[in-house]
């Protein structure tokens, strides 16, 4: 790119004024900041003001931070925006594109299909693909970019809902499920972990981010340890994630039950295998996880009205509508509602994260998870959905 990371990081924020709706969704009404604010950052900020400038620094950092050309970022973004139906996120891309030709060359292309793969599903990359991406890129690099499609996952999925554009083309519906009884394969990691000294070296980031909660010396995951490969990009994501934290209109339960719904239809086991670890530290029993596995039924009505909006901005974001956000504000408020929202977007990231790099889950996750589901469940899960 020509023009200087300051520039262009300005640049993504100018691009986006004026593109908020003239009918805009109720998540906006009555928010503080000035009309040339992003329509996203003034979304967030009316509900969750802590979180709109983390955020915004979010979008900045995953397109303009790490060592990966923004050009081909910005690219990967309008892919997944193309996929997802989202036009505000399209919009807001197009115009911070550099001038010129879209790039172009075999790592770009690598990465374009990357992100088209990894978004129609979470499992999407075959080792195929997988070995034609490392051949290009370091494992580092691979990080950045598993983290701008996670991102841009979770920005349309937030777009689409809070209805920051008019509607888009449909979806792509979700495939067809694992046929009955057919199971997973050991993770295999794709890329290193980071080891205990050089997690070491980034507890510094960890720490600002996730003050009190899994710093180095006590529990570090295994998403982190790859994570840690783009300081700037964590650091910017978790710092985010820590503001979203601190909204409570929903107990911690609740929004486990969200992340829960949203890795299950993901399929991702990483994910699936550390909310059911955070329900029984909650004190859900095991009756009520074991209910889950067949349906509803054992939910509050809170948690039902939850985990339907997520299913569904989950697998067919570009088909929600207000009556979606509509039928989820009247049985969780205003605030519950974003909650909801943040949760399952977070989500829509972490499951293209964890399970597609391969990551293994740790001991106390999988101790957990077979004393729910009975001895070698871990080995047995199922299938992820095609």
């Amino acid at each position: 790119m020509t023009r200087s990371k300051k520039g262009a990081a300005a640049c993504v924020l100018a691009a986006v004024v004026g593109l908020l709706a003239a009918n805009p969704h109720p998540a906006c009404a009555g928010v503080g900041p000035a009309d040339g604010e992003p329509a996203y950052v003034r979304a967030l900020a009316g509900v969750v003001p802590n979180a709109a400038e983390p955020y915004a620094r979010l979008v900045r950092t995953v397109l303009y931070g790490g060592t990966v050309p923004s050009d081909v970022k910005v690219a990967m973004g309008l892919k997944v925006a193309e996929r997802n139906g989202s036009p505000y996120v399209t919009a807001l891309l197009r115009r911070a594109a550099s001038p010129g030709a879209a790039p172009r060359g075999r790592a770009a292309d690598l990465a374009l299909d990357y992100a088209d793969r990894l978004t129609r599903d979470a499992h999407g990359v075959d080792d195929a693909a997988f070995a034609r991406l490392r051949g290009v890129y370091d494992d580092a690099q691979i990080v950045e970019l598993t983290m701008a499609v996670c991102f841009f996952n979770h920005f349309t999925r937030m777009a689409n809902a809070l209805a920051l554009t008019p509607e888009g083309e449909k979806g792509v519906p979700p495939g067809p499920q694992a046929e009955e009884g057919s199971t997973r394969p050991a993770p295999r990691a794709r890329v290193s972990l980071a080891s205990d000294a050089e997690m070491a070296a980034g507890g510094r980031l960890l720490a600002s981010a996730q003050t009190g909660q899994n710093l180095v010396g006590k529990t570090v995951y295994n998403s982190q340890r790859a994570m840690v490969r783009v300081p700037d990009l964590m650091e910017a994501w978790f710092s985010y994630w820590a503001t979203v934290r601190g909204y409570n209109a929903l107990t911690n339960a609740e929004k486990l039950q969200v992340s829960f719904a949203v890795s299950k239809a993901n399929g991702c086991r990483y994910c699936v295998l550390h909310q059911v670890a955070g329900l029984r530290r909650e004190g859900v029993d095991i009756a009520k996880l074991l209910a889950m596995e067949k349906g509803d039924d054992a939910l509050t009505p809170r948690e039902r009205a939850a985990v339907v909006f997520a299913r569904k901005l989950t697998a067919r974001p570009a088909d929600i509508a207000r009556a979606d956000w509509a039928a989820l504000e009247t049985a969780l408020g205003r605030q519950g509602a974003m909650e909801v929202l943040l949760q399952a977007c977070a989500f829509n990231f972490m499951n293209r994260f964890t399970d597609n790099l391969g990551l293994a889950s740790e001991d106390e996750a999988v101790h957990t998870y077979e004393q729910v589901y009975g001895t070698g469940a871990y080995g047995r899960f199922p299938a992820a959905p095609r």
